[in-house]
């Protein structure tokens, strides 16, 4: 049986531990990117000389490069290959990073932004899309699953490690110390990331050629299930992580040493189950654990919402956190795998739209969450369980009949890592 789209065969040592290594670095530097300046924002707008306003701009500029690089990149691959459009995307990418630290106002770091998200989207888009190519059934879950680890790790670690320093040395290094990742981004792509989508599975070239591969994977129900259920689910922890801080220090009265706290043990949680979900891969169905999953989150969800509006008790709140955010780790990389198998032929498109979504809906729910001011958990409450439960119902609605569903689970493992 063919293992890769189009009826080319996949190599069973097409990932190397090393290209996973770089598919995980090619996965964390956007998330980087976007974060790691957060604690700067003050000091930036003194020296530039501009209002909290300007700076806050320069990331809504590369969350839109960062989504509609995804868009553009993913759909290309699927015509040119993998490889070009990762190693084009990385070196603009280590040139913007360097005109981000460089600039000398608020407009050239903003146009630097958006093109550092643009072309960080490479990275992002076409490590899954890589994975899809050359893995099948438990491999790919578990492969999945680690990069969605990463994507949740680094937000986390982003800003403690621009924090310190920041401290230390100001703003500016933040993007020389990205500028530098970006470099190992770059000679990682050359010395370890072969073409896996060969000639022979790629689709047409041209405007045409693309809208048919979105048409293709958009029309395609099982994937556009799993692409809603994905991204709703992600909305739902990008609710919590937008608004624990204000939820947690102003409305709950903890430190912030203490909210520190909290925030890591949940990301440990999500690391956790994720990395549990990864070694059920091959033995449990996805489904079964995509059901599991979704059904804890909404549980979790409805007591959220219960102690927002009852006031704010601090242990019921806390355990909702933790058995919200732990659930989704059975959730994400199981529907990015599904979404991808339904693709098929057109991975890098399926992956482009999984990625551009995500990002779309968490730039919705940030200011959502902050509707009614920093002294109020109920906008974050609310979001967040009606977000899990358009999931369920996206899961539920979309996806039950699918073949990619009825046999996962039931595949053996066909690529390895060497």
């Amino acid at each position: 049986m063919s293992d890769s789209p189009g009826g080319a065969t996949r190599s069973p040592r097409a990932l190397s531990g090393f290209l996973v290594v770089v598919l995980a670095l090619l996965t964390a530097v956007a998330p980087l990117a976007t974060d790691m300046y957060l604690p700067a924002f003050p000091a930036m707008a003194g020296e530039l000389g501009t209002t909290a306003t300007g700076v806050q701009l320069t990331l809504t500029a590369f969350l839109l490069g960062l989504g509609l690089g995804q868009l553009f990149i993913g759909a290309l691959s699927d015509t040119v290959g993998r490889r070009r459009p990762i190693l084009v995307g990385s070196l603009v990418c280590l040139g913007a990073s360097i005109g981000c630290a460089l600039a000398p106002n608020v407009g050239v770091l903003m146009v630097a932004r958006f093109i550092q998200g643009l072309s960080g989207a490479a990275g992002v888009v076409l490590a899954r899309a890589i994975i899809s190519d050359s893995a099948k059934g438990a491999i790919a879950a578990k492969l999945q699953g680690a990069l969605i680890i990463i994507s949740v790790i680094a937000p986390v670690a982003a800003p403690l490690a621009g924090g310190t320093i920041i401290a230390n040395f100001g703003w500016r290094p933040v993007f020389w110390v990205l500028a530098a990742l970006t470099l190992v981004m770059v000679l990682g792509t050359l010395t370890h990331v072969r073409e896996t989508l060969p000639a022979s599975a790629r689709t047409g070239s041209g405007l045409t050629a693309l809208l048919g591969g979105a048409r293709a994977v958009l029309t395609n129900r099982g994937y556009a299930g799993y692409l809603l259920t994905f991204c709703f689910s992600f909305a739902g922890l990008f609710a919590y992580i937008s608004a624990s801080p204000f939820v947690i220090q102003n409305v709950m009265g903890m430190s912030t040493s203490a909210y520190t706290l909290v925030f890591s043990l949940n990301a440990l949680l999500v690391l956790i189950t994720s990395s549990v979900a990864s070694a059920l891969a091959g033995r449990v169905a996805y489904r079964s654990m995509i059901t599991a999953g979704l059904t804890a989150a909404v549980l979790a969800g409805a007591v959220l919402v219960g102690a927002v509006f009852s006031g704010v008790p601090t242990i019921p709140v806390l355990v909702s956190f933790a058995c919200f955010q732990g659930s989704l780790g059975f959730v994400l990389s199981n529907t990015t795998v599904l979404a991808l198998a339904e693709a098929g032929g057109h991975a890098g498109t399926g992956s482009a739209f999984l990625g551009c979504l995500q990002f779309v809906l968490a730039a919705a729910v940030s200011p959502l969450v902050g509707i009614m001011g920093e002294d109020t958990a109920a906008p974050m409450g609310v979001t967040m369980i009606v977000s899990i439960v358009l999931a369920l119902l996206a899961f539920s609605l979309l996806t039950s009949g699918d073949p990619v569903s009825r046999n996962a689970g039931a595949e053996h493992e066909t690529a390895g890592v060497g």
